[in-house]
């Protein structure tokens, strides 16, 4: 018998692991929701749900396939030590997960009670994340080269005499509630009709649209969640994305510009995707300490409450953040520059260190990837050491996101009054006095002094020989070997610290 345990990778197609084990004999498809992972404080109710969506779908693929998927709740290591009671397990197959520090610790206690029992576990590599490894050099091209293998296709599967149990609720699994009205839906079909979507229509303004959360919210290609919780491969969004290339410069046509810029542009953060889980993958510890460890201490170790309960309600005082805020909340999703200015203002004008934010938006974020996630917390806060120090102006984006306010108004509604000219700045209005304060909440911070602060200390870390050396070993270790990161590397022994530091965004 061999068991196939389903982590981050719910679905049949493309599944090696899947594959592979039904070469070997009878297999018995497996999937365990994890109380205690569902008591991190990094999980939420709304991804919960995604999952369960996509459960309910994989159980009805895999049946087609000839064996239903088997669901228990508890601890792994408790639920392969009761199957083994009953089957003979002759090996354990999953694909690799660059996941939190839990599942890495759970893993690890996987790994033993396998040795112990005699079974072998044999990982799969899932995406263009490479275990153990040794240098990023050659990184893209060996990225390329995965992504262009054959897709697996879904093996048929002799039935097994094992009770498939049932999946479980969010109570089940002591979640809190966590009302998200508007969140993704997951499940296969779901995400193969967003890639045909975003490659057929949707994608065509990608490139120019996906910086507002108002055109971004349809142009960009929403295939996030389904990435992370594996109903799609990288693979297969990856060569659908290259089949479209390819059409297009096989018919070129006048005005189909916009269309090879966006997929493009699209291809570039297919790879992004992979290098930033990367950096989690070789440095575990990226999610609790700051990769460049002279900005340890630079910030309180424990947050200001209040300013922290501002920033996750949406109550700050600054109208677009908290916009932002509020439609991640209701949501689940929030486009990537928006992303990184909540954090930004989180760590910058807020002054909070990074771990607290990060942890809530963790939470609300459906389509919630350790690897990416942890990797951006840091460098939207300045403590890797190495990307450009980016405050984002909150006011400014207002106005460069949101010029006709239509999105600041439907989420922050208790500005109604304040005139389309102070929308983003309603301090300025001559009826402030009426709004602010009272049914919207004044400033928690000036914005520009607390920018300027924020700046002088950040960079007055950046100082000295030894912030330097330091910063070339992150580089080393993590860095993309694009121009900007060997010009980075040459140097870094002799440069200005105020210099130092890597194009936003910096991937393969």
């Amino acid at each position: 018998m061999q068991i196939v345990w389903f982590k981050r990778d719910l679905r049949v197609q493309d599944h090696r692991a899947l594959a592979r084990a039904a070469a070997q004999g009878d297999v018995l498809p497996l999937y365990v929701a994890e109380p205690s992972l569902w008591g991190q404080p990094d999980v939420s109710g709304r991804q919960w749900s995604f999952i369960a969506e996509g459960l309910h779908e994989l159980q009805t693929d895999l049946k087609a396939c000839g064996q239903p998927l088997a669901v228990r709740t508890g601890d792994v290591t408790q639920v392969l030590e009761a199957l083994s009671q009953h089957v003979q397990i002759d090996g354990l197959w999953s694909h690799e997960e660059t996941g939190n520090d839990w599942t890495f610790k759970r893993d690890q206690r996987v790994a033993a009670w396998c040795r112990a029992h005699g079974i072998r576990w044999t990982e799969i590599k899932n995406h263009g994340v490479q275990r153990r490894l040794a240098s990023r050099n050659g990184w893209a091209g060996q990225w390329d080269a995965f992504m262009a293998e054959p897709v697996t296709v879904a093996p048929a599967l002799k039935p097994v005499s094992v009770d498939v149990g049932h999946i479980p609720n969010a109570r089940d699994l002591g979640l809190a509630l966590d009302p998200c009205e508007l969140r993704q839906k997951g499940g296969r079909r779901r995400g193969l009709s967003l890639l045909e979507s975003f490659l057929t229509e949707r994608g065509e303004q990608y490139r120019s649209a996906m910086s507002s959360p108002v055109s971004g919210e349809r142009a960009c290609s929403r295939l996030s969640p389904h990435l992370a919780w594996g109903t799609l491969s990288m693979r297969e969004v990856t060569q659908r994305t290259w089949d479209k290339q390819r059409e297009l410069k096989a018919n070129p046509v006048r005005g189909n510009a916009p269309w090879r810029a966006s997929l493009k542009s699209f291809n570039g953060r297919l790879h992004w995707h992979c290098h930033f889980m990367q950096k989690l993958e070789d440095e575990p510890s990226l999610e609790l300490r700051n990769l460049h460890r002279k900005y340890d201490g630079i910030r309180p170790s424990a947050p200001d409450q209040e300013r922290l309960a501002a920033w996750a309600k949406g109550e700050t005082g600054l109208p677009f953040v908290d916009a932002c805020m509020r439609y991640l909340r209701a949501t689940g999703w929030l486009n990537f520059r928006m992303r990184s200015m909540v954090m930004a203002t989180a760590s910058y004008h807020l002054w909070l260190d990074w771990r607290a934010p990060g942890l809530q938006l963790a939470r609300y974020f459906t389509d919630y990837e350790p690897g990416i996630h942890w990797s951006q917390v840091q460098m939207q806060s300045g403590t890797t050491g190495i990307n450009t120090v980016r405050i984002y102006n909150p006011v400014k984006q207002g106005y460069d996101q949101d010029p006709t306010g239509v999105f600041t108004r439907k989420w922050v509604p208790e500005l109604s009054a304040i005139p389309d000219e102070h929308l983003q700045e309603p301090w300025k209005a001559q009826n402030a006095g009426d709004v602010l304060g009272k049914t919207y909440p004044e400033q928690i911070v000036d914005h520009l002094t607390a920018a300027k602060q924020a700046r002088e200390r950040i960079w007055a870390v950046r100082r000295g020989d030894e912030f330097r050396a330091e910063a070339s070993a992150v580089v080393a270790k993590h860095g993309s070997r694009k121009g900007a990161a060997r010009k980075y590397a040459r140097r870094a022994k002799t440069a200005d610290p105020n210099q130092m530091s890597l194009p936003f965004g910096d991937g393969p």
